[in-house]
């Protein structure tokens, strides 16, 4: 690993060493412009994209990653993408096998920042990725996942907030992962949300505000640049941008009272980055352009009406949401004219890349304009210390991720967050001395996080681990008959059913699963092990409870509240509408029971 000597003068000649030398970060600007004044167009055009790659290392993919990057990258490794377009960001996915294990994922980033800063002019790379916990994780175990959004919100702890963004941005930061594109500021209002639901910390404005702010607080006060998303706010549409273009049908009142109050809150407490939203607000802009390609909303509302000045990155620009008017060679220049400063995922780099250097050739774009994106971004890397300290180590990773105090701390916040929905004639706590064998059936969702999973396997153990005799058999989101006369059958044969749902609604097996295990006389408890709306479909079951995601960490929380070792204290952060009439409430925001009552 080169020394830190050999680094600085890879940045630029030595100017990089007092970057970071103290002070705002506005006091570097002058150093800062200086690197951009040495920058060829190329290289700036290049920095202001943070694209995918394939692969657990900079220099050496497995071969079919490696036939991977070539087929949608040109290139066959990170180090290559690097060379070829001096890309200023590289986003880690799971699914592109970049996240296989803390050490592993620190190797690799040191590989990509070797990579870069042995170029002409080198520059750290600001490496990021979505790990937002719960169902949106990309580095799982041995890392430490805590209970996402919507789980927090139920917690209703600004101190959980904040100590679960300061331990999970020290782990982030441990592996070389300086970005985090969390937490997610949008305000779910819409039970039917295909693409938010419990990413969002809930239904009220002003808790999900104070949650935002603490989370940025923690990641923070780490050294990981937090990023709230997905602006100017993504929490009332039936549609998911990945695949469509929500409309949201706000008025101006209602997103200045609703949707912005979270990115309020992001902007007072300093946030570092602010993603935007592939979505239609007719409200903010009347022209049919997504929020991601709208110069009033991202440069009149973000930048002059909240008065923010970091750094803006689109969602990703391989989104339908973003797509389904220009085409993708009009989509980045439109962005970066719009006021965005990182350029996320386009579907083809080599577009997007040349034609933003093509609108900065023919005067589409000024050399001013990228400089203005530039700087912020580059401010962003100087703030985080990459200039002087790219590199990690691996007694970094060992001292750091996945420590027993971390995951202690987990597990507390977890029991925080469960929330009793319903408890007739009060069935739980259920007691081994009363209801030694149990049967655990439901949804196997896969894993959303790399840990060990399936729900139904976690759940059996972590109840067997608290003395009762457990045996799982998954059922699946849409069990057949065949599947459900097999679970109520194994019904017959224990003193109580667990049984985790999914997403159910009134047309769905797994409504009709659990209505037949009610109907055997056995006492069944529920879990909705991710939106917490099931509960209305299922008017049968006496204990219903919501452990918001299906991760372990949750899971093994809601285990211990049916043993009762610690009590339920979570309550909704969303409203429950009954079934047979939506405009009416079943459960308010605030509802959860306790042992007590």
């Amino acid at each position: 690993m080169p020394s830190r000597r050999t680094v600085l003068a890879a940045t630029a000649g030595g100017v990089a060493a007092a970057l970071t030398a103290g002070g705002p970060a506005h006091a570097d600007d002058r150093r800062l412009r200086a690197l951009i004044s040495r920058m060829t167009p190329e290289e700036k055009v290049g920095q202001l994209f943070v694209m995918r790659v394939y692969g657990h290392s900079a220099t050496a993919p497995d071969q079919a990653d490696a036939d991977a990057n070539l087929a949608e990258i040109g290139v066959r490794t990170a180090a290559e993408l690097i060379a070829k377009y001096r890309v200023g960001g590289i986003i880690y996915f799971t699914w592109a096998h970049n996240t296989r294990d803390p050490y592993q994922i620190a190797a690799l980033s040191n590989g990509i920042q070797r990579a870069s800063l042995e170029q002409p002019r080198g520059l750290p790379v600001l490496i990021s990725t979505d790990q937002e916990h719960g169902t949106v994780t990309r580095v799982g175990e041995p890392a430490t996942l805590f209970p996402g959004a919507m789980a927090v919100g139920a917690g209703r702890s600004r101190t959980d907030a904040r100590n679960l963004g300061r331990i999970a941005g020290a782990e982030l930061r441990a592996t070389g992962i300086r970005q985090d594109y969390a937490p997610v500021a949008d305000v779910n209002v819409n039970p039917a949300n295909p693409v938010i639901g419990v990413r969002s910390f809930g239904a009220d404005p002003g808790a999900v505000a104070s949650l935002v702010a603490a989370e940025v607080s923690g990641y923070q006060r780490s050294g990981v640049a937090a990023t709230a998303k997905h602006f100017p706010g993504h929490g009332d549409t039936a549609v998911d941008s990945h695949f469509g273009f929500p409309v949201i049908t706000h008025s101006r009142e209602v997103w200045e009272n609703l949707d912005a109050v979270p990115f309020r809150a992001a902007v007072a407490a300093g946030i570092d980055s602010i993603m935007t939203a592939h979505i239609m607000v007719p409200a903010l802009d009347a022209s049919g352009d997504p929020a991601t390609l709208s110069h009033p909303i991202l440069t009149g509302i973000l930048r002059g009406q909240l008065g923010y000045d970091g750094v803006v990155v689109t969602d990703s620009l391989a989104m339908e949401g973003v797509r389904t008017k220009y085409g993708d060679d009009r989509v980045p220049v439109l962005a970066l004219k719009a006021g965005a400063d990182q350029l996320l995922n386009p579907p083809s780099l080599d577009v997007a890349w040349h034609a933003v250097l093509a609108a900065l050739r023919d005067g589409e774009l000024t050399e001013a304009r990228l400089d203005e994106s530039l700087l912020r971004v580059l401010r962003l890397k100087s703030r985080l210390g990459l200039f002087e300290r790219p590199y990690v180590s691996r007694s970094q990773v060992t001292r750091t991720v996945g420590t027993a105090a971390h995951l202690r701390a987990a597990d507390r916040i977890a029991e925080r967050t469960t929330t009793l929905l319903v408890n007739e004639g009060r069935l739980l706590p259920l007691s081994p001395r009363t209801h030694r064998k149990l049967l655990v059936v439901g949804a196997d969702p896969a894993s959303p996080s790399g840990t060990t999973g399936p729900p139904t396997g976690v759940l059996a153990a972590a109840l067997t681990e608290l003395g009762f005799a457990a045996t799982a058999l998954s059922t699946g989101t849409t069990p057949s008959a065949a599947v459900v006369d097999r679970a109520v059958a194994a019904a017959a044969d224990v003193d109580a059913v667990v049984v985790g749902t999914y997403n159910v609604t009134a047309s769905n097996s797994q409504k009709t699963l659990v209505e037949r295990l009610t109907a055997t006389g056995r006492p069944v408890v529920a879990i909705a092990v991710r939106n917490p709306y099931d509960v209305a479909q299922l008017p049968s079951v006496r204990a219903y409870l919501a452990a918001y995601s299906w991760t372990d960490v949750e899971l093994r929380a809601a285990a211990r509240v049916i043993a009762g070792r610690v009590a339920p204290r979570g309550r909704l952060p969303v409203a429950v509408q009954r079934a047979d009439d939506p405009a009416r409430v079943l459960f308010p925001v605030g509802h959860g029971l306790s042992y007590e009552s």
